[in-house]
């Protein structure tokens, strides 16, 4: 039903736009070891949280230690994180979206990717959580991985995902329809 809902006719009117045209891609923390992932100061999104919610739990008890001044990228609501591999190429490249606001610092681990839209307003998280879980962009994002025991995303070819555009109003209609809402 949510693929039905979220594909839409090359001819019908909804704009597709490179993923590298509508926003930046980076990476998680850097710089960490074992050590930092115990007795943390500041929250994390696991890879096991990005694939397995739609929605990030923003409240799991992930914690990593962060220094003060440390230079580290704080996720933001709206943010669409990716696994960046997997032993599994059919696993690679899962997504969910930060549908809540950040009230902390939280950080992404570094086996993640995320991708910040350079304007928020273009994809309503409660939509962009089901939009790229759905079979056509699934499809489009599993090309962009490499491998063959283990399979990882090309950032570069991420960015030439071509993401569906719908107005505001349809994104609004889909994501309450898929929410149950």
């Amino acid at each position: 039903y949510r693929d039905s809902l979220l594909t839409f006719p090359e001819t019908g009117g909804v704009p597709r736009v490179p993923m590298g045209e509508l926003g930046i891609t980076f990476g998680g923390l850097t710089g960490k070891s074992k050590a930092d992932f115990s007795g943390g100061n500041a929250r994390f999104v696991s890879y096991v949280n990005v694939f397995n919610n739609l929605s990030i739990d923003t409240k799991r008890d992930d914690y990593v230690r962060i220094k003060p001044g440390e230079k580290q990228r704080k996720l933001e609501r709206g943010d669409i994180l990716f696994t960046g591999s997997s032993e599994n190429h059919d696993e690679v490249g899962m997504t969910s979206v930060i549908t809540t606001d950040v009230t902390e610092p939280l950080y992404l681990n570094s086996f993640c990717i995320g991708f910040r839209l350079y304007d928020a307003g273009t994809l309503l998280p409660d939509f962009a959580k089901h939009l790229f879980r759905s079979a056509g962009l699934r499809k489009q994002i599993l090309r962009t991985a490499n491998g063959v025991t283990r399979f990882n995303v090309s950032k570069s070819r991420l960015g030439k995902v071509m993401v569906p555009i719908p107005p505001r109003s349809s994104q609004e209609h889909i994501a309450a329809t898929l929410d149950g809402v």
